[in-house]
């Protein structure tokens, strides 16, 4: 065959092959979402990136590493918030409080995340085939970080490995690149990504706690810390990795379905009134007062009534029960029951033509009265005080005050009676039972 031929054979060869090349390379299979950081081009994976967003005035979270700004509240959905620029130990401009960040949501198997990052530009189109392994020369975050390079129109981007960045944390390990401080990158790497998977569940009891007062009227606060603090421990079990926040009233009524006392909105049942009972000390008064705030319809009030004369027979009992419910109130004193209530009540009871009442002598010890408690209420000194669950659903600064009304009015041999899942701390001691908790005011 001629040289010319073979030369031109061979030209046309690698024209052909230059072309595939090109072919392959111009096919667009990867989109990325890019951004800057520190003046440079990232890029991360278009499939891990949930939406981008403009936010400020993230919620803080106490203890947590430099580079978690706090938690956001993306349309229900508690978010971790990093700054991707103190993560990677790159300078990050200082902001007002006020001023809005750029913000990529990422979801990352079933957790979500928000980075900050300085500026979010445009997704990219490029070919998969045209991405080149990362290099060491890229130091100035950790390569291990970095899923590969690319160059597109005239910029070179670094594309970031999300699921890396974001993988449970592991054994410490030794890695090439050294932070400016001479710490190693992987542990505090590892370090700081633990920290962050743990944040949004960290912190999502902070917004429960918001969503509760908003939706339920039920505040958090040292009265009830610790039954909230169980609740929430297993609530997260049985949400088993799932959405953990409270959306609309009926998930926060589901949250806080257990607190409640029993017998709430009903009579109050045998084995509570034996266990109520055993909590009543001995007395030789001649007379009892008793208050009963927040009272509702009146079923506890009737139940306290009748345990108090089965408990002092020949002592007066006088029960002040105020609602601030007008219908409530106005309906507790009238009260009839049908047939079928506990076997406790029946010497208590007359029967009428529209089912059974109480009878005269306890319907004589006690005074329904429309009233806000908050309100000043001026009563003789209480031999015990009634006041299960009221005070939960109460702002922390009522609860204080209302507990502090309880002190002044209690004598100093009284009992005051909380919910099951209330405790008063400081200043009273533990007079009762696990069943019903019972508290004596300290001298």
């Amino acid at each position: 065959m001629p040289a010319q031929l073979e030369s031109g054979s061979a030209a046309a060869t690698a024209v052909k092959a230059a072309n595939a090349a090109k072919d392959r390379n111009e096919k667009v299979d990867f989109k990325m979402v890019t951004f800057s950081l520190a003046g440079k081009e990232y890029g991360v994976d278009i499939m891990s990136v949930k939406e981008i967003a403009k936010a400020s005035r993230f919620t803080y979270v106490p203890n947590a590493a430099p580079f978690v700004r706090g938690v956001y509240n993306l349309r229900g959905e508690i978010t971790s918030v990093i700054d991707l620029r103190i993560f990677f130990h790159l300078p990050a401009e200082r902001k007002e409080e006020e001023s809005l960040e750029s913000l990529l949501i990422l979801r990352v198997d079933e957790h979500v995340f928000g980075v900050i990052v300085d500026g979010i530009d445009k997704v990219v189109g490029i070919s998969s085939q045209s991405i080149q392994p990362p290099h060491p020369i890229f130091g100035d975050i950790n390569v291990k970080y970095i899923k590969g390079i690319v160059e597109n129109s005239g910029k070179l981007y670094i594309i970031l490995d999300v699921a890396r960045i974001f993988a449970p944390a592991k054994e410490e390990e030794t890695t090439a690149i050294e932070t400016a401080r001479g710490i190693r990158a992987d542990s505090r790497a590892n370090a700081a990504t633990a920290e962050v998977k743990a944040a949004g569940a960290d912190v999502a009891s902070s917004f429960i706690r918001e969503t509760l007062a908003s939706f339920r009227t039920f505040y958090v606060s040292s009265l009830n810390e610790a039954w909230f603090e169980e609740r929430f421990a297993e609530w997260k079990r049985e949400k088993s990795g799932k959405d953990l926040q409270l959306h609309e009233a009926s998930d926060a009524e589901d949250f806080v379905r257990p607190f409640f006392s029993p017998g709430t909105g009903r009579l109050w049942e045998d084995d509570y009134i034996q266990a109520f009972l055993d909590t009543l000390p001995d007395t030789d008064a001649k007379s009892l007062n008793i208050w009963n705030p927040g009272c509702g319809k009146g079923f506890e009030t009737w139940a306290l009534a009748c345990i108090l004369r089965r408990r002092y027979p020949e002592t007066r009992i006088k029960v002040w029960a105020n609602d601030s419910d007008l219908l409530a109130i106005s309906m507790a004193p009238n009260m009839v029951f049908p047939e079928n209530i506990p076997d406790f009540y029946a010497e208590f009871m007359v029967s009428g033509r529209n089912g059974l009442s109480f009878n005269q002598a306890v319907k004589d010890s006690v005074f329904f009265e429309f009233h806000d408690a908050l309100n000043p209420n001026p009563l003789p000194p209480l031999d015990f005080i009634l006041c299960r669950d009221m005070l939960s659903l109460m702002a922390p600064a009522d609860q204080k005050r209302m507990l502090d009304d309880f002190y002044e009015k209690m004598k100093p041999s009284g009992l005051l009676y909380l919910g099951v899942n209330e405790r008063p701390g400081e200043g009273w001691s533990n007079a009762g039972s696990e069943a019903v908790p019972a508290f004596r005011k300290e001298s």
